[in-house]
């Protein structure tokens, strides 16, 4: 797939030379492998890349080399910002909180993100793609970077195979795509060693001894409904404080979640003290509901893949009751549309 949009992202970095690469509040795989992979193919044509994120990298993601140039605040003298794995002010909260935000509008914003449907649109981008059809951003970084003969290291194509790896869980769910291997198969060739990339994500990923027994406790906590496909654990203030330092809650139980016979949809929530209420959404591959589902809260994400924040004061039991029985309803919907199609295909293969 060509991009028309790939010419204005062209102009806009050819007359820049400070670039400033931002990640979202809510930094994964995917945001940081594209971001140190845009730092590479920047860098290799004599730009001055500057990383940005809003939080603090997470510990299980400091296996990428790298993370600990990104920086929390936005350089004054820059001449462009791309943002990456994100298209949605929802996810910039640091930004608006500081004012930075004036900031990036006043220069060209280029936003590369493959979250199809958003709402509250970046409003100060000077371009953007969206490509929901992409197994990652990375994905849509390379193609873009392959249509405008952009040279694309090693090193970068480490990155991005990390930033595909990240959104496709280990290339296992829907999101990858025919292409989606063939441009592996393109790193593999190209000298980037998976079962290195493995070996140290796994080594960087091992937790400490009061982890390993927090994720007992979680275990312990796991709430299931809908007949055992959604689970749930709910990570209170006290929580989120002690433990998430050093290890992300959501990530620590997530997958064993999806691992549990007829689990289909996994929600982690964490309930603070000021009243906000954030969801991360997981689904397994049976079940590709996490963007609607988040999007009923007005959060955003892929299919795969989601989350949501809650600002209004709404009570948390109140809003895990609604997220429950929404998600129920999606596994119903989705149910009765394979029930549909099962006459059709029998049909067909008479």
């Amino acid at each position: 797939m060509m991009y028309p949009e790939a010419v204005k992202i062209k102009e806009i970095v050819d007359n820049s030379q400070k670039i400033v690469i931002i990640q979202a509040d809510n930094p994964d795989g995917d945001s940081l492998g594209s971001a140190l992979a845009l730092e590479h193919i920047l860098g290799d044509m004599g730009k001055e890349p500057i990383l940005y994120c809003g939080v603090d990298m997470p510990s299980y993601l400091r296996y990428m080399q790298g993370w600990d140039r990104i920086v929390r605040d936005i350089p004054q003298q820059f001449d462009a910002s791309i943002i990456v794995d994100a298209s949605t002010t929802t996810l910039l909260e640091k930004l608006y909180d500081s004012g930075q935000q004036k900031w990036l509008a006043s220069k060209p914003n280029i936003v590369l993100d493959h979250h199809a449907t958003v709402d509250n649109v970046v409003p100060f981008a000077s371009v953007m793609i969206n490509d929901g059809t992409r197994a990652s951003a990375g994905e849509l970084i390379y193609m873009i970077a392959r249509q405008l003969d952009w040279k694309v290291s090693v090193q970068a194509q480490e990155f991005l195979m990390t930033s595909i790896l990240g959104d496709t869980q280990g290339l296992t769910n829907q999101l990858a795509s025919a292409e989606t291997y063939r441009i592996m198969a393109e790193f593999v060739e190209n000298g980037v060693d998976r079962p290195h990339l493995e070996d140290i994500r796994r080594e960087y990923s091992k937790m400490p001894t009061q982890i390993f027994r927090y994720k007992g406790d979680l275990i312990q906590r796991a709430e299931f409904a809908a007949d055992g496909a959604l689970a749930t654990v709910t990570i209170p203030q006290k929580e989120i404080n002690e433990y998430s330092p050093l290890y992300n809650p959501a990530p620590l139980i997530q997958n064993d979640l999806l691992q549990t016979l007829g689990v289909r949809v996994a929600i982690v929530f964490k309930s603070y003290a000021d009243g906000k209420i954030t969801a991360a959404i997981r689904a397994n591959s049976s079940a590709p509901v996490a963007a609607k589902l988040a999007e009923h809260f007005g959060g955003g994400g892929h299919t795969y893949a989601s989350g949501f924040k809650i600002t209004d004061g709404r009570p948390f039991n109140e809003v895990k009751s609604e997220c429950l029985r929404t998600a129920t309803e999606l596994l119903a919907k989705l149910e009765e549309g394979n029930t549909h199609e099962d006459p059709q295909h029998a049909h067909a293969t008479t």
